[in-house]
């Protein structure tokens, strides 16, 4: 599970250009009060310096190897090249890695790009690949990409810019996993320099991407800087600067989109998307998302453990209305806890799409239903307590629903807020937890395959296995589908374990916000999906050559 937060997530149609949605595996043809678009007009001006916000605040560290948050994974993609590369549809690319092959199914081949060097000037070689990889699997490293290196028996340099990596057993996650955090490539050098400073304000950083780090001031901003010698002659960026600034307020955040003193924000809140929708100083936009919304027990003891409370719940939410008057229409209702746009665009896009269908539609709201499944389960507890962020309205609001259906049923929903350090915490520190019956989190699938994300929420040993949800076919059909190199015969047995996760309802999905960002009139180039999240998204910025004024 990446990053818990708790605003936005997700749309059910991917598209390439700015085009209303239409219908399609998986999707409801309900019409939508907002149009959905991967991308923004293609920039051509110059840019001094683009002041951008990070509405969770300042990262802890820019180390790839721990850049599992909003925050820092929204700085560090623009400075840290992965070997594959996202794009703005969630599909992949070469980057770092020109190209690469499977000899047999234990053995993966990478070979390198030539001619690319740091910000220091060293070229990049097989070596630092091998470090960067290799370290993930140190537990002093702290890595939230440990996982990845789960099956690999070893990783090599079998050439100045060729690698091999060879497994215990197939893991065809393990390419995809290099589009992401676990395969940006730092310098050797500077990370056994650094050591556990690595990333940090004090530590620093050695990466080859477009933006290079330039002044943290920590708790004020983080500029970044223009590498005029980036090795993609076609990002090289249009921005000589990216400022980020950390306003966590939502009312503090729109006063500055509307008056230009900040130029863009990711994740902007429903209500901020309201008041600059109609504001000559910009546009938002409104893009397809891997995130999706849940409520989740905090541990076996919770009366969510129970399917039945869980189910109850689930059916006193009216989703139809959360999407309208949460969400403001910019949402979806979701099945499962994966939504679609991991693997519309992949090769097995077919096979997935059948099996989201074939799982049951998103319960209408049904009181009657649920208070015969709180009766039958006979529970004493009647009081569900449920954590949530601080100042976020949006999950303050779908709470607030629940808390009023629930009563309904004789339970009692208690809202507890947390200030953010508490929030993050408890993700990590189980006794963070006492006293919690659950949490609504914003969850988001990073790269473009489910199995992963499944895998942290159900397997019995995962981090992210709060209530201790065991079922063994669902372990077993997941790991055969990491194992199998076909993708349509590995998304048969994902879709097999998924029909059976979502009946047991270990998590109770809620929505599927779309992404929201909005981009001063100054602006253009930025890609809208929540694919930002792994791209190098601030080389695409560029002006339009309208005064910001």
């Amino acid at each position: 599970m990446q990053a818990p937060r708790t605003t936005a997530s997700l749309a059910l149609c991917v598209l390439l250009s700015t085009a209303a949605c239409t219908s399609g595996p998986g999707t409801s043809a309900a019409p939508r009060p907002h149009d959905l678009t991967t991308t923004t007009p293609a920039a051509s001006g110059h840019l001094d310096n683009v002041t951008w916000n990070l509405p969770m605040g300042e990262p802890t560290t820019l180390d790839p190897a721990k850049a599992g948050d909003y925050s820092p994974s929204t700085v560090e993609s623009n400075l840290c090249d992965p070997l594959l590369r996202m794009k703005a549809d969630y599909t992949l690319a070469p980057g770092l890695a020109t190209a690469w092959r499977w000899p047999d199914a234990t053995t993966l081949v990478l070979e390198l790009r030539t001619g690319v060097t740091f910000w220091n000037g060293h070229p990049m070689t097989a070596e630092d690949v091998v470090a960067g990889l290799l370290r993930q699997g140190d537990p002093a490293t702290q890595s939230v990409n440990a996982v990845s290196l789960a099956q690999v028996d070893s990783i090599t340099a079998t050439g100045l810019h060729q690698v091999t990596v060879r497994f215990k057993n197939p893991d065809q996650l393990f390419l995809t996993a290099l589009a992401g955090g676990f395969g940006a490539v730092s310098e050797a050098a500077a990370l056994k320099e650094a050591g556990p400073a690595y990333g940090t304000a004090k530590g620093g950083l050695m990466c080859t991407g477009p933006f290079k780090l330039g002044n943290w001031k920590q708790g004020d901003s983080i500029t970044v800087e223009r590498n005029a010698g980036y090795w993609d002659t076609a990002l090289v960026p249009k921005a000589d600067q990216v400022t980020f600034t950390f306003i966590t307020d939502g009312n503090t955040l729109t006063g500055a989109l509307l008056s230009g003193q900040v130029d863009g924000s990711y994740e902007i809140s429903t209500a901020t998307a309201r008041a600059l929708a109609p504001s000559a100083a910009g546009t938002v936009y409104y893009g397809p998302s891997t995130q999706s919304n849940f409520l989740t027990p905090t541990g076996p003891g919770s009366a969510l453990a129970d399917p039945a409370i869980a189910r109850a719940l689930s059916l006193v939410l009216d989703r139809d209305a959360l999407v309208k008057n949460v969400y403001d229409g910019a949402a979806e209702k979701l099945r499962t806890i994966v939504p679609p746009p991991v693997w519309q665009n992949g090769p097995a896009a077919a096979t997935f799409a059948k099996g989201y269908d074939a799982l049951p539609a998103v319960p209408a709201a049904d009181l009657a239903k649920a208070g015969e499944l709180v009766a039958r389960a006979g529970t004493k507890q009647r009081t569900i307590t449920i954590a949530t962020a601080a100042g976020d309205q949006q999950s303050l609001q779908t709470l607030t629903f629940l808390q009023a259906g629930a009563k309904q049923i004789s339970l009692e929903v208690v809202i507890k807020q947390l200030q953010p350090t508490e929030m993050s915490g408890l993700f990590y520190d189980p006794g963070l937890r006492a006293g919690l019956d659950a949490v609504i989190v914003l969850g988001y699938v990073q790269l473009p395959d489910p199995v992963t994300y499944v895998e942290q929420l159900t397997a019995p040993a995962s981090l992210f296995n709060w209530m201790n949800y065991r079922n063994d076919k669902v372990t077993g059909l997941l790991a055969q589908a990491r194992a199998t190199l076909d993708p349509n015969a590995a998304a048969d047995l994902f879709t097999q374990a998924q029909a059976l996760y979502a009946q047991d309802l270990p998590v109770v999905p809620i929505a599927n916000p779309h992404e929201r960002m909005f981009l001063n009139k100054r602006l253009s180039g930025a890609p809208a999906s929540f694919a930002y999240i792994n791209m190098p998204w601030a080389a695409y910025l560029g002006g339009t050559g309208k005064d910001a004024s």
